[in-house]
Order: C-alpha cells, then sequence, then structure tokens
C-alpha cells in the first residue's frame, strides 16, 4: 500500500498538538554569566574587600579627612588586577564554549526522509512531527521515539542502555500488544540517537524532540548540580587562611606602630600630652599601614596568574583534541584519583577489523600478502563474493561492521574470475551464517560452480571434512587444530569467523546449507584493535597514581583480553575483574572496600557507572568518567570531571567538562598532565608570592618594636604588591607541562595547597631576607636618631639614610626576583626547563629593570635616589644569597628523602 504521510497542515497541527522535535539545550551561560560566576571566586573576593578599602582610605585622604601617603594607582592597579584575572577567564571559557556549541550545531545538522503529501522529502530532523512516515536505512540515526511501520532492521542502542548487542525491529503483528513507550527490548519500537545498523524500513513517529527517551534523560541533567572542584576547594581554605594572616598582620603592625610613638614620647603621659589631633592623626595612619598590611597578605597576582595558566594550557590542548567546556575540568583532571574508561573508541580504535588468517592447518596470516597465491584466490573469492558489503574508494561500504572489517581484509586483493551469482542466503542471527551460489568462470573455462559458506565456526567446522592446504589442494581435514586455535584467539579478545565451500549450489526451494560435504578455506579472526598508543598512556596514567578501570559491556573473557592487551591488567592477583551481575551482588560497602582492587567492569550497565561514580565520591576520590551514549551522561555529569567523546551523542558532551574530539584515551592522559602543569604552576607562584608577603609583614611588625620607623613606605609596599603580583602571574602562567609531573601521587581533594615542602621553602625563603633586613637597617641605620652609622658593617657603603633606605627597597625587589628562581623548580638546577619558559627570563629582566630605572627617576613617586656602584654590589650580593640559601634547603630535603627511601 502506498504510502502518503502527513498533510503540510498535518504536520503543522501535529507540531502546535505534541511539540517540536526540537531538543531543549541547556541554558547556555552568557559572557556576563560567567564574568559574574569568575568574580565570586574565593580571592576575588578577598581583592574587591580591599579595592573597597582602599577607595575609601584614598577619597578620605583627598577630603583632608585623614593624611594618607595611599596613591591613586594603588586601587587602580588592585581593580585592574581583579579585571584583567576576571575577564582572561572568562574570555577563555566563552571562547570554548562557542566552539563547543559549534560542533554541536554541527552535529545537529541531520537530514530525515520522511513521507508529506504522498511524496517523499528531506527534512531537517527538527521538523519532523508526531505521526510523521520515515525511511530508515543502514547508517541512519533515528531521530524520534517510535515504532517499526513496515521492513525490518537491526539497531545499536548502546547510547541508551550501553549493550552493544544489535537489536532487531519489525512491524507490530496485529495481535501483539502495545509495548510500553521506553521498552528498549521491544522488537516494534525504536528510539531518538540509536542507529540502523543494517536493513531499511519506515517508522511511524510517536513522540518526539523532549517527550523521547533521549531528550527525558537530557531533560534530567540539567536539573543536577554541579560539585566543587578540588582546587576551589583548596583555593577556599588558602583565602580563609591568607585572610586570618593578614588581619592577625595588620592589628599587630598597626599597633606596633603605636607602641612605637609612645616610646618615642618617652612615656604614656608624655605621648597623651601631645594632644588629642595628634593621637587621632596617629590612630589613622596606624588604621591606614593595618590596611595595607591586610592587601600586601593577599596575593592579588593569584588569581590573574590562574586565568592566564589555564587559558594558555587550554589553547595547548585544544591543539591536542582536547575541548575544555569549563576551566575547572582541566583543574579537576590532575587531580584525579580514578578514572573510569570505556573501551569502545577510547582504549581501542572502536572499529572491527580483520587482524589474522588461518589455514586448515593452523598456519597464521597477518594480511592478504602472507597468503600464498592459491590460497589467497580462494580466499578473495569467498570473502568478495558472499558480501553485503561492497569496496568503493579503496574501503568496504555497506553491509555491517563485520561484513565491512572481513571485506576490508582483501584490499586490493579483488578476484581477476568472473563471477555469476546463482542464489544468496543473507545471514541472519538464527543460523548464524550467510551463502551465496555462484559460477565462476575464467578465460580457460569454468573454474567453479558451487556455494561460499561464511559464518561461525561452531556451525560450519563440524561440517567441514577437508580444508585447502597452501596451494589450494584438499587434504583431510582434523578440527582439533583448528578448534585449539579459536580458543587460543579468544583469550586475545579475537573472535573468529568460518570460511567453507560446498560444490553444492543452493535453489530458490533450498532450506538452509545445501547437502553434501564442506570444504574449508580458512578462519578470519576479527576484533576491536587496541589502540597503538593506548597502553603507553594507559601506563603512563597509572604511573601517575590514577587508578583506571575499564566499563564494557563485552563478555568477560573479551573484557579481560583487552584489559590484559592495554596493560591495565599486570597479573597482581589483587586486581579484580567483575561483571555487572557480580557487582550488583556487593552492597554499597563491600564495593567501596574493594574498589581500589577493580580493573574492569564487563558486561556493564549505565547504572553501574552512576554507582561507581557515587561510590568514589564517598570515599572522597576524584573520579573523571569517560562516556559518549546519552546513557553515559548521568555518570559524567556526577562526576568531578566528565570526559565525553568527540564522536559520542549530544547529551554527552553537553553533561562533560572536557570533550575528547579524536575519541583517544592519548589525550585523556595529556589532559591529565595539563591539569597538574596548572596545580604545579599555582603551587610554585604562591611559594614566590607568600615568601615576599611574610617577610614584607614580618619586617613591618619588627621594625617598629626595634625603634625604627617601617623601612617601606607605604607607596613602596603598594609598589612591590602591584609590580611583584602583576607581572610574576605572567611569568609563572608560562611555565611548560613536564613529564615528571606524571610521576607525582595525586592530590588528595582535603590536601591543603600549601603542602610542608611548600611551607619550608616559604618559611626559609621569608626569614633569610627579614635576617638579612635586619642586618641591613641595623648595620645602617642609627635607631635613636634615625641618621646613618657611618662605621656600621651596611653604613659604610652608603652615602646617607636615603641611599640606605633606597638600597633597602631595591634589595627586597632583587631578593624576591632571585627567589622566583628558587620557586619555579625544586631541583637544584635553577635553569631547569628555563628554555621552555623564556617569558619567565624576560618577565624577571623587565622587573629588575623597571627598579633600576625607578630608583633614578622615581624619587617623587617611590622617594628613592639614584644608587652608584659600591652601593649597588651590596645590595646585589644580599639579595643573590637567597639563592644559596634556598639550595643548602633543597639539598638537606633530597638527603632527608634519601634516607627515608621517598
Amino acid at each position: 500500500m502506498k504510502i502518503i504521510g502527513l498533510t503540510d497542515s498535518e504536520a503543522a497541527e501535529s507540531r502546535e498538538k505534541f511539540g517540536s522535535n526540537r531538543l531543549s539545550e541547556a541554558e547556555s551561560e552568557s559572557f556576563w554569566d560567567k564574568l559574574r560566576e569568575n568574580l565570586s571566586d574565593p580571592m576575588i573576593k578577598i581583592l574587591s574587600a580591599a579595592l573597597l578599602i582602599n577607595v575609601i582610605i584614598y577619597f578620605l585622604g583627598l577630603t583632608g579627612v585623614v593624611s594618607t601617603e595611599t596613591e591613586w594607582y594603588e586601587p587602580a592597579g588592585i581593580a585592574a588586577a581583579i579585571a584583567i584575572a576576571s575577564l582572561v577567564s572568562t574570555f577563555s571559557e566563552y571562547k570554548n564554549e562557542n566552539a563547543f556549541r559549534a560542533l554541536q550545531e554541527e552535529a545537529s545538522r541531520i537530514l530525515c526522509k520522511v513521507y508529506r503529501n504522498g511524496e517523499i522529502r528531506e527534512i531537517s530532523v527538527d521538523d519532523i512531527v508526531s505521526g510523521d512516515y520515515i525511511m530508515l536505512g543502514a547508517g541512519d540515526k533515528i531521530p524520534a521515539d517510535g515504532i517499526i511501520y513496515e521492513g525490518s532492521i537491526k539497531t545499536d542502542q548502546s547510547v541508551l542502555n550501553g549493550e552493544s548487542k544489535e537489536a532487531s525491529k519489525r512491524p507490530r503483528p496485529e495481535n501483539a500488544p502495545l509495548p510500553d513507550k521506553n521498552d528498549l527490548l521491544s522488537e516494534y519500537r525504536v528510539f531518538r540517537g540509536t542507529v540502523v545498523c543494517s536493513g531499511t524500513a519506515v517508522m511511524i513517529a510517536e513522540t518526539v524532540g523532549d517527550r523521547t527517551l533521549y531528550g527525558e534523560i537530557a531533560g534530567e541533567l540539567r536539573q543536577e548540580d554541579d560539585r566543587e572542584s578540588p582546587l576551589k576547594l583548596k583555593l577556599t581554605r588558602l583565602a580563609e587562611s591568607i585572610s586570618k594572616f593578614g588581619y592577625i598582620g595588620g592589628v599587630a603592625i598597626a599597633a606596633a606602630l603605636l607602641i612605637h610613638k609612645i616610646l618615642m614620647a618617652g612615656s604614656f603621659g608624655a605621648y597623651f600630652a601631645s594632644g588629642a589631633a595628634a593621637i587621632i592623626t596617629d590612630l589613622l595612619d596606624a588604621l591606614i599601614l593595618a590596611v595595607i598590611i591586610i592587601v600586601m597578605a593577599v596575593p592579588e597576582g593569584l588569581p590573574l596568574m590562574i586565568a592566564i595558566v589555564s587559558a594558555m594550557n587550554m589553547r595547548k590542548m585544544l591543539a591536542d583534541n582536547v575541548l575544555v567546556r569549563r576551566i575547572s575540568g582541566i583543574e579537576t583532571a590532575g587531580s584525579l584519583n580514578i578514572l573510569f574508561s570505556d573501551k569502545t573508541g577510547t582504549i581501542t580504535k572502536g572499529q572491527l577489523e580483520a587482524v589474522v588468517f588461518a589455514d586448515g592447518m593452523g598456519n597464521e596470516y597477518r594480511s592478504m600478502e602472507d597468503i600464498p597465491p592459491s590460497l589467497r584466490e580462494l580466499l578473495s573469492l569467498c570473502i568478495s563474493e558472499n558480501s553485503t558489503a561492497v569496496m568503493s574508494g579503496g574501503k568496504a561500504v555497506g553491509g555491517n561492521a563485520t561484513e565491512r572489517a572481513v571485506l576490508n581484509f582483501l584490499g586490493e586483493h579483488t578476484s581477476d574470475i568472473s563471477v555469476k551469482r546463482l542464489f544468496t542466503l543473507p545471514f541472519n542471527s538464527d543460523n548464524k551464517y550467510s551463502a551465496s551460489s555462484i559460477e565462476a568462470s575464467s578465460s580457460e573455462g569454468t573454474a567453479f560452480r558451487g556455494t561460499l559458506i561464511k559464518g561461525a565456526p561452531e556451525k560450519l567446522i563440524p561440517l567441514c571434512g577437508h580444508y585447502y592446504d597452501s596451494d589450494g589442494k584438499r587434504l583431510p581435514f582434523d578440527s582439533g587444530v583448528i578448534e585449539a586455535l579459536i580458543n587460543s584467539l579468544a583469550e586475545r579478545a579475537i573472535r573468529v569467523i568460518a570460511l567453507a565451500v560446498s560444490d553444492s549450489v543452493l535453489t530458490e526451494d533450498s532450506v538452509g546449507l545445501p547437502d553434501g560435504e564442506y570444504v574449508l578455506c580458512g578462519i578470519l579472526g576479527i576484533r576491536d584493535e587496541v589502540r597503538p598508543e593506548s597502553a603507553a598512556a594507559i601506563k603512563e596514567v597509572m604511573d601517575a597514581g590514577v587508578q583506571v578501570v575499564m566499563i564494557t559491556g563485552d563478555r568477560i573473557d573479551t573484557a579481560s583480553a583487552i584489559a590484559r592487551e592495554s596493560g591495565l591488567l599486570t597479573g597482581s592477583e589483587n586486581e579484580l575483574t567483575l561483571t555487572s551481575a557480580q557487582l550488583a551482588e556487593l552492597s554499597d560497602k563491600e564495593l567501596g572496600e574493594r574498589l581500589k582492587d577493580i580493573r574492569v567492569i564487563a558486561r556493564a550497565l549505565p547504572s553501574d557507572k552512576s554507582r561507581l561514580v557515587r561510590i568514589a565520591a564517598e570515599l572522597d576520590l576524584v573520579a573523571g568518567m569517560t562516556g559518549d551514549g546519552v546513557n553515559d551522561s548521568p555518570a559524567l555529569k556526577k562526576a568531578d570531571v566528565g570526559f565525553a567523546m568527540g564522536g559520542g551523542t549530544e547529551v554527552a558532551k553537553e553533561a562533560s567538562d572536557i570533550v575528547i574530539l579524536d575519541d583517544n584515551f592519548s589525550s585523556i592522559d595529556k589532559a591529565v598532565l595539563y591539569g597538574r602543569t596548572i596545580f604545579n604552576s599555582i603551587r610554585k607562584f604562591i611559594i614566590f608570592q607568600l615568601t615576599i608577603n611574610v617577610s614584607a609583614v614580618a619586617v613591618s611588625f619588627i621594625a617598629p618594636l626595634l625603634g625604627m620607623d617601617n623601612p617601606l613606605s607605604i607607596t613602596q609596599i603598594l609598589w612591590v604588591n602591584l609590580v611583584m603580583d602583576t607581572l610574576a602571574a605572567l611569568a609563572f602562567g608560562s611555565e611548560p607541562a613536564l613529564s615528571r609531573y606524571m610521576r607525582e601521587k595525586p592530590k588528595s581533594r582535603r590536601e591543603p595547597i600549601v603542602n610542608p615542602y611548600m611551607k619550608t621553602e616559604i618559611i626559609t625563603g621569608a626569614a633569610w631576607v627579614v635576617i638579612l633586613s635586619l642586618f641591613f637597617l641595623l648595620t645602617g641605620i642609627d635607631t635613636s636618631d634615625g641618621t646613618l652609622k657611618e662605621n656600621g658593617f651596611i653604613g659604610r657603603f652608603f652615602r646617607g639614610p636615603e641611599y640606605l633606605f633606597t638600597g633597602y627597597f631595591s634589595f627586597f625587589i632583587f631578593a624576591a626576583v632571585a627567589n622566583a628562581f628558587n620557586a619555579r623548580t625544586e631541583k637544584l638546577n635553577l635553569f631547569d626547563n628555563i628554555g621552555r619558559n623564556k617569558g619567565f627570563l624576560r618577565v624577571m629582566g623587565i622587573i629588575a629593570l623597571v627598579q633600576v630605572i625607578m630608583t633614578y627617576l622615581g624619587s617623587s613617586v617611590l622617594g628613592c635616589y639614584g644608587l652608584d656602584m659600591k652601593e649597588w654590589t651590596v645590595i646585589l650580593i644580599m639579595a643573590l644569597s637567597v639563592i644559596p640559601v634556598d639550595i643548602i634547603r633543597k639539598l638537606i630535603i633530597k638527603h632527608k628523602n634519601r634516607r627515608q627511601g621517598i
């Protein structure tokens, strides 16, 4: 009966009644939404508070309420730090999100053939409506949920249920009950997002858009909340610690300044006798200094540095086929403790390949070139003339994946014999074979007349009494050798297809295979090959301390074979390989206890992935999950970092943090490396900045107690804070990704960002700068009257107190520059990999050059005076002494670690 389909008016009425087939998109964050989110960063909040206080004090100074040295460029500098850091992060995320949206838009441009007004039209998938009659063929992605009207097809429903087995679909008989609309096991129902593997059919669309099973799962994902990233938790705790340090330091220094004023007056009575105006002025000065110290304690450059290093690494990752949708994703990838990875297409190539041919004696051949000519000619005939796939452009097209894999084995070795097909019997899952009766002719006459059979070895091998040897001769066949080989191949995850020949010919009246004896041509081994780079990438990730668990719908023996070949299973007695059924038998407590030993989950269900992620979260592990199907999306969303495959569904990519564009496990390896690079760069910058901040706060606190004014003026403190913070962020933001980061242990979610090693470096560096500062000042200035100690160790090198204080200011800057080289590497060689971050040398050079210039030209701003060569020599020698002191610290730690076997 001719199919008419809907008329245009009926289609419009259906769309009005049942809705569009367009899926609702997850609400995309605008540029301003992303900016607002980045402004909520804990470090940005501290900077914003500091900015507000600075602005208030600045305007109080302008109105004459307080006498203050705060200049306009201090609040302007903090505002610039906030703006640059937030905008860099926002632009990076926004740019990558736009690239992601373009990918999603491209993926959704699918055209479907439908019956409208009695004719076949090609329309967009979004224009499908309930009631449409849609033509389906091999390779088509089904555009809506519905039922088969006519024809029969096999579909791949793995995107919805994770089951790799092809599902047969056919029209529903009139007396059969109507299946549930979400029954994936139904023979009559087809579902949006699934793919037609073979056959042709016409379906009737019943459910469209968000009401499809595919749409419902996507809708549920949009309602789930994201978990805070490990880095954000660490930075929040760091911000709290820095705030406490700044507040305590600020109050202590303000108190110290007032005590100094009282000591200078001689007594409490004398001080209070100076008058209320003088006391109020001193109190306001103390308050201003306290605020400046609080600002000094805050690493203004840290948000900027994080933004820069993230943006730079996001660009590098995109070049390596890794699209980062959320900056938190790349940061979190570096902290992974456990990674749940798909097998198909990630660890393996994701496509079937014929990898070996064996003759009746068990002789193995890896390619057609290796097979002797006579046997090769026969094999070419058996494959090419009994296949639903055809060669086009040098590769097999049509048929199912197995047919294409078998035909691709031939390559260019097709038979030159003229062949006439007499009758064909297509493959079906019940018979487990296909057959083709042919008549092959050469110039010398009929070369062969008979039937070519291809199918399951358990079906064909028992029927074979002979086999073809390497010369094409028929010899008696002993199946024992081949059966042993088949078992051996099964252990390597290779499934086998048998190829045989019969002298009998099929006719239209034939039922099943022809009678008579069969001659075995050989067996062909097929498998989804492990990617060549997967084993090395998996080893590197595992060596990095990340537990990798392969999740697959395959049988346990196939899964185990792939796991062994890829290096996931190493032969350790603690390694566990479980099926989904075995996993279901374990309670959550038992699963939690055994999780550390699990390497493979076979016959996995989508619910297994979500459960594993949940258990990992309860154990406080940082979990990653890969996936490509709609069924994977809940687990991708719940994981700390979700890796969606570029060839996967739009819903999976929407739920992910990172999209692996080439579907390759080695790209996940790179994501982990880049994530660790970001984290290590942040730690290096924190060492650098906190060393400066701690030493500045300590000197500002101790100096008044020793009877001295603060050796750094407020303007100089602000100069240190602004120039060193901002420029150093650029220097540390360009640190290269080093392979040795992959040998570090994963960082715990609860591990503080400032670890014991960093504390020793910060304390050692800050303490040495403080010691040198006190030595510099106490041997250079007479604390009783503020004059130069001409006979003091330092004083004798300077021409006056103003030159000495200029020298101290320069010493502080150059000590910070020298310490930057200590901070950027844990190696004794301070120039380790410096060639891969030449920007670091440029930035440090600029800081040093600007400081020298400001010494001569910045008298009005910074209160500096030009120094002579003798004064510069003293300054540089003292500043550079920071380097050998830290080298000694590194040697002590290295010796200690060696003794402890670390």
